[in-house]
């Protein structure tokens, strides 16, 4: 089929998708092709050699889970020798922030696009600062991902089946009206998510645990953004392998490159070296500290939430940087390098116009403009954390070589 023709196919699969929050269940037993000593990481595939200091510490976290290793030294002579194994989380229908580390016995959120027979997997979010994703691996980070694993999912598993499942893309839409971008502000989205989940819980758990879980979840603030990002990729992927379409249907980034995917072009990773981050940081930190872009989290800019709500969300700059006009020029930017509107994630500042949905590369090489992406900040150094917030963007390189790679395809078809 011609261009246009494939690209208002990939939109209307997107746009018919589903994004349910189903289930709790062990990445080992769930995940495709997830086997023992193999570690899932954020972005485009990459070698040890490569990973930076925040990815290798989550790394090493993660080992120190599943007992495969005590401390920093034995995973790098595990990962030296071969027998801890690497690949990217889009490869296992799976996705996740930041370093985006997922191995055997974590336990993943599943949310299923009905639609399209579609399920995708995340981690439980585990709050922002010193964390795991962000590379740090100390007790109390141990501690924290032990109670989450072995305390909070198996009740989070519990309350789910009470309620036979949770719309997130529902939350999305309602929460984009309420001030939120869902990205990095989810007031009003998690605060939706536990309105959902509390009685649920109080049927499910005792009073204690019940009382520790919502002050968690209510707490962490963006809880609910790893199974926002798992439904958007599951939205995208529906809209993926359409030959001729030239739609975006992954960003993603691994602290060493950055990478998109082309719905047209199948799962090949077009790269080009992760950028530095425009940010806040928090007391104490620098760019000087910072490592560069990282994470899988940019898959809701690629649904039009993130940087491509802002307009929605102005009080997001204050964590972020920028200013209320700023966050309104962006999405208007975003219209921009688009084909079209989302039909339920509206914008009520643009006057409850549909959010830019369907980055086109032809787009984002005649204009230039690439898609802003606001995201988080790791500490380069492992074993530290957050340090703060800021933008960014995917480089133009990314486009630039999925275009050039589009016209040979294209070229291929027509000599067939």
């Amino acid at each position: 089929m011609n261009i246009e023709t494939a690209n208002q196919q990939c939109l209307a699969n997107i746009q018919a998708s589903t994004a349910v929050w189903s289930d709790i269940r062990q990445a080992g037993d769930t995940i495709p092709g997830m086997n023992d000593y193999l570690v899932l990481h954020a972005g485009p595939p990459l070698t040890w050699e490569q990973m930076c200091g925040p990815m290798r510490g989550a790394i090493t976290g993660a080992c120190i889970f599943e007992g495969w290793a005590t401390g920093p030294e034995e995973v790098a002579r595990l990962a030296e020798s071969g027998k801890l194994t690497f690949d990217s989380s889009h490869h296992h229908h799976a996705i996740g922030p930041m370093s985006g580390i997922i191995t055997p016995s974590m336990q993943v959120n599943v949310v299923k696009n009905d639609a399209f027979g579609i399920e995708t997997y995340a981690t439980l979010y585990m709050g922002i600062g010193k964390v795991l994703r962000h590379g740090a691996f100390d007790e109390e980070v141990m501690a924290k991902l032990r109670w989450m694993n072995h305390d909070l999912a198996p009740l989070l598993k519990a309350a789910l089946r009470e309620t036979g499942g949770i719309d997130i893309k529902s939350i999305v839409a309602q929460a984009l009206q309420m001030g939120d971008e869902l990205h990095n502000r989810n007031k009003a989205s998690n605060a939706l998510l536990v309105n959902s989940l509390v009685q649920p819980l109080i049927k499910v758990g005792s009073k204690e645990a019940v009382l520790r879980a919502i002050d968690f979840i209510d707490k962490a603030g963006h809880f609910i953004l790893n199974t926002v990002m798992a439904g958007s990729k599951g939205m995208l992927d529906a809209g993926g392998n359409i030959d001729g379409s030239t739609v975006v249907t992954a960003i993603a980034r691994n602290g060493y490159e950055t990478g998109i995917r082309v719905s047209g072009l199948g799962d090949r990773w077009f790269t080009a070296p992760a950028p530095t981050i425009d940010g806040v940081y928090f007391p104490g930190f620098g760019p000087e500290d910072a490592n560069p872009d990282l994470g899988d989290s940019a898959i809701t800019e690629t649904i039009g939430l993130g940087s491509f709500s802002m307009a929605g969300a102005p009080a997001v700059v204050e964590y972020i940087g920028g200013t209320a006009q700023f966050a309104q020029q962006t999405s208007l930017q975003m219209y921009e390098i688009t084909i079209g509107e989302h039909q339920m994630y509206k914008l009520p500042p643009l006057n409850f116009r549909g959010t830019p949905l369907g980055i086109d590369i032809r787009r984002v090489v005649e204009t230039g403009i690439t898609p802003v992406i606001n995201t988080g900040i790791a500490c380069r150094r492992p074993g530290v954390g957050q340090i703060g917030a800021g933008l960014t963007a995917a480089p133009l390189a990314c486009f630039v070589k999925a275009l050039e790679a589009f016209a040979e395809h294209s070229r291929a078809g027509q000599g067939n």
